[in-house]
């Protein structure tokens, strides 16, 4: 269920694999989106499932209506009966909120400064780094406190550069904006390798301790990708402080 984990000096981050939840396929098992066709009351369990085995209170995980930008929420409470915003990153100083991100080939982004306590969760797909998400998400928790150089990045399970193909145009177009992303499949095609953007500025913004990712979903049969399955199910990044649950 839960098939990364670690902490950073009062932070914790996490990641999900399919494994150990109760949709059926072609969701199997642990489906963690919502918008994607998948049963809403297996979704629901599943995502209290997942909090549990965190230890976390589900109805305090803060989701967001991810659309491929560059723009950034300050969270202090569950969304409630409120909308969802459309956003790609959230940000918090509350350590009773849990921040999530939902990717099935994008690379999710978290990130905590421990000292300042300010927690970030960003969704970075090929539009999303492009436009910047990794900077603004930085540029945000440095306006509540947190200093990059004592910020810890962690990034999950995400297509990799040798597997992630795309038209010579589009990779000429975001290596122009972002030429760490400059890559070739492993059967010698243009690519696009998003974490190696993201993590290029990430560095730029000064965090210097940038992890993973260690998994790529598309090689990985225990992870949901896009790209390998067209309908499939939703991963979860998680990201916390220490503090009250």
């Amino acid at each position: 269920m839960i098939g990364q984990r670690s902490t950073a000096n009062g932070a914790h981050f996490a990641f999900t694999d399919r494994w150990g939840g109760v949709s059926a396929v072609p969701y199997d098992s642990l489906n963690l989106g919502g918008a994607v066709g998948d049963d809403p009351a297996a979704v629901t369990a599943n995502r209290e499932r997942a909090a549990r085995e965190l230890g976390r209170d589900p109805g305090r995980v803060v989701w967001m209506n991810q659309v491929h930008g560059r723009e950034v929420a300050v969270v202090d409470r569950p969304w409630g009966d409120a909308p969802v915003p459309a956003v790609d990153a959230l940000v918090t100083t509350r350590a009773d909120l849990t921040l999530g991100v939902l990717t099935a080939d994008c690379v999710p982004v978290l990130l905590a400064d421990p000292v300042a306590g300010v927690a970030a969760a960003a969704h970075a797909g090929r539009p999303g780094m492009a436009a910047g998400i990794g900077t603004a998400v930085v540029e945000t928790m440095i306006t509540l406190g947190a200093d990059p150089d004592r910020t810890t990045a962690v990034l999950g399970p995400s297509v990799c550069g040798k597997c992630y193909e795309v038209p010579a145009a589009l990779r000429e177009e975001v290596a122009s904006v972002e030429r760490a992303a400059y890559a070739e499949t492993s059967w010698g095609t243009p690519a696009l390798d998003v974490a190696a953007g993201v993590r290029a500025q990430l560095l730029r913004a000064g965090v210097r301790a940038v992890e993973g990712p260690t998994v790529c979903t598309r090689e990985s049969a225990d992870h949901f990708s896009y790209r390998r399955d067209r309908t499939t199910g939703r991963l979860a990044g998680y990201v916390w402080l220490d503090g009250d649950r």
